[in-house]
């Protein structure tokens, strides 16, 4: 009887403990959460929406966005990874003279959420600097890969001058291969959003962090679809535009 109610003991103990790890884990990992700090994620606007871009600059499908973002004369913000960004100095200044807004998504897109100290810290601040270094000024934004963090990770950002962003709107757009499966969703969610009173923060990708040899066609014909839908009836900002606005 004694082991067993031992054993009892240890198997509750261990299920609270994989219910503690599997929360933190959530937490770490779901970009409403505020467990481990506040992140910008849309104010109370619901006629705006933030068009933003992750794991760019790619040298097929970024500039295939700037023209297509010209034509509707909408801007967005884009997380860069500075491992790309490196590689492509005049796209980059490109983005930032059509009137885009350039941000941090870190050098190499690691989680974050398992990431130690010293790594984050040298993650965004080579970033920053090599960003600061083509662009002439400092990013402002930050987003983590996965929307992954740590209370470290939104500390660090912070003291580097950036302001953490997360999101509302998403469509594994990542792993899409036709528009059908990305813009409809993201429709349904700017339209949720805007029922509930605030803005949305859409998040697409223009890259891979992996490798510049992606095919994000969906996503690039997703934005166009946006923009016809949405542009006559709402406005496109940048995400400077919520500074300092409050966050929902």
């Amino acid at each position: 009887m004694e082991w067993t109610e031992q054993a009892a003991r240890i198997v509750a103990a261990s299920g609270a403990s994989a219910l503690a790890v599997g929360g933190a884990l959530f937490a770490a990992h779901w970009p409403a959460s505020r467990l481990y700090g506040s992140a910008l994620i849309a104010p109370a606007r619901p006629e705006q929406i933030a068009l933003t871009f992750d794991d760019g600059p790619n040298p097929r499908w970024t500039p295939m966005l700037l023209e297509i973002l010209a034509r509707h004369n909408a801007r967005a913000t884009f997380f860069l990874l500075g491992k790309y960004a490196v590689l492509q100095k005049p796209l980059v200044r490109r983005m930032q003279a059509a009137g885009h807004r350039i941000a941090n998504h870190s050098w190499s897109h690691p989680n974050f959420a398992f990431t130690g100290n010293r790594r984050t810290h040298a993650e965004l601040t080579r970033t920053q600097q090599e960003l600061e270094s083509i662009l002439g000024e400092p990013a402002c934004f930050f987003r983590p890969p996965f929307g992954a963090r740590r209370p470290y990770t939104l500390r660090c950002a912070r003291s580097l001058g950036l302001t953490p962003v997360l999101w509302n709107a998403m469509a594994a757009d990542w792993k899409a291969t036709t528009v059908d499966q990305v813009a409809p969703r993201l429709a349904a969610l700017i339209e949720r959003n805007h029922t509930r009173g605030v803005a949305s923060n859409v998040v697409l990708h223009d890259g891979g962090q992996h490798s510049l040899d992606v095919d994000r066609s969906a996503s690039v014909a997703a934005v166009e679809a946006l923009l016809a839908r949405f542009n006559a009836t709402r406005r496109f900002v940048t995400l400077d535009a919520w500074i300092p606005a409050s966050e929902s």
